[in-house]
């Protein structure tokens, strides 16, 4: 019953994840490699859990969000910086939300100036009017629907044996010599761990009102969360990898493409299934994406925040949100907005700016004045600190191999 009562902000970051972005990086990284980088998913995985953990633990213990905490511990200057990357990455992933939303329903004839809108001003209804018992549930309820991956990869009839084996099996040390080998690496690691994430947990932990006292149960829900999201991730590429990369389709770019030529390949269902998964994680991302930000820029600014206050109460935070939602919306229906290339430096600005949020939550989270006896142990901080260290690593090395061509 307890597990019960506080589950919801673990599942729902975990999975939300997987949006229109991951769905689209985890079909190219099937589509091109096959079945070669299954493997990154397990210490993916384990870094997500201790990462995940870690920030929900911070919110239990000091009742405070991420952002906050910064503010706190390293001055309103730091903060400020830190906040600019926060909402020059988030807006490029909220366009590319609402790209996912119409280019879904674009595979079944529906225009994307019906649905952008129409999308658009659901998400908006559904935080401004709610609340957060509220919308929480109806989150919860959308995690759920990422079954649909599961069962598209089922239906593409993959070789289960060679699956299991590129999961467990080392890398060929070939592959980290291949420049599209390597970024396709670093895109599987910072679509799955991503800063707007932790803002998002930490506070919605605190506005929850989780404690220490149901923290166990709480870390039941991030553990639980974060497994299911890594399942549905790698059943998108095991899905691509046994149908698009055996007949050497590798010319994909986002979700939509995937799912279109799924169509000929594992049939029917299996095309319905992914575009509906598909138009779920988008809209689903494109609600969770505005609030992450509205609660860290707000937090990190001193601001009244939160989704059971009213609009007038928190009048920044909702005004932030609503703009988040109308430019993120409206630049899909201007003609030839370059959203590529908006999307491409939200991606460059999010890969560089994890292992600096990483590295506050480290110094924070082991802060025995901040956390007391809840301070990482020496496991969590080893493997926290090797996931910045890899990060850092990846991002030069993919540096040195665009500049040899």
């Amino acid at each position: 019953m307890t597990f019960l009562a506080v589950v919801g902000p673990g599942f729902i970051t975990a999975s939300v994840d997987n949006d229109a972005g991951g769905i689209a990086t985890y079909s190219v990284a099937g589509a091109q490699f096959g079945y070669s980088l299954l493997w990154i998913m397990i210490p993916t995985t384990v870094a997500l859990v201790v990462i995940q953990e870690m920030t929900s633990r911070m919110g239990a213990v000091t009742g405070k969000g991420l952002s906050d905490l910064i503010r706190e511990e390293f001055g309103f200057r730091v903060t400020f910086f830190l906040m600019i990357g926060l909402v020059i990455t988030n807006f490029g992933n909220i366009m590319a939300e609402f790209a996912g939303v119409a280019s879904s329903l674009e595979l079944f004839g529906i225009s994307k100036y019906i649905v952008v809108p129409l999308a658009a001003l659901f998400v908006w209804a559904l935080v401004v009017h709610g609340t957060y018992s509220t919308v929480e549930k109806i989150f919860l309820s959308a995690s759920l629907f990422y079954v649909c991956y599961v069962l598209s990869g089922i239906l593409a009839r993959p070789d289960w044996k060679a699956a299991a084996l590129s999961t467990v099996t080392r890398p060929d040390s070939l592959g980290f010599r291949n420049y599209g080998y390597l970024s396709m690496m670093i895109g599987l690691v910072g679509t799955t761990i991503a800063p707007w994430m932790q803002f998002y947990l930490q506070a919605s932990i605190v506005e929850k009102g989780i404690t220490v006292r149901q923290y166990k149960a709480s870390r039941l829900d991030v553990i639980i969360g974060c497994l299911f999201a890594s399942i549905v991730a790698w059943f998108i590429i095991v899905a691509c990898a046994a149908t698009l990369h055996t007949i050497g389709k590798y010319n994909i770019e986002t979700g939509a493409d995937a799912a279109q030529a799924l169509r000929p390949l594992a049939g029917e269902y299996a095309y319905i299934l992914f575009a509906a998964g598909l138009f779920n994680a988008s809209l689903f991302a494109a609600s969770i994406l505005p609030i992450s930000t509205a609660y860290a820029v707000c937090e990190g600014l001193g601001l009244e925040s939160g989704l059971d206050k009213r609009f007038d109460e928190a009048p920044a935070f909702y005004w932030l949100y609503t703009a988040l939602i109308v430019l993120g919306a409206g630049v899909l229906l201007v003609p030839r907005f370059p959203l590529f290339r908006v999307m491409v430096l939200s991606q460059v600005v999010n890969g560089v700016l994890l292992p600096f949020v990483l590295i506050f939550m480290l110094l924070l989270i082991n802060d025995r004045e901040l956390m007391g006896e809840h301070v990482n142990s020496r496991g969590y901080n080893a493997i926290a600190w090797f996931t910045v260290g890899a990060m850092i690593a990846l991002s030069i090395a993919l540096l040195i191999a665009q500049a040899r061509g």
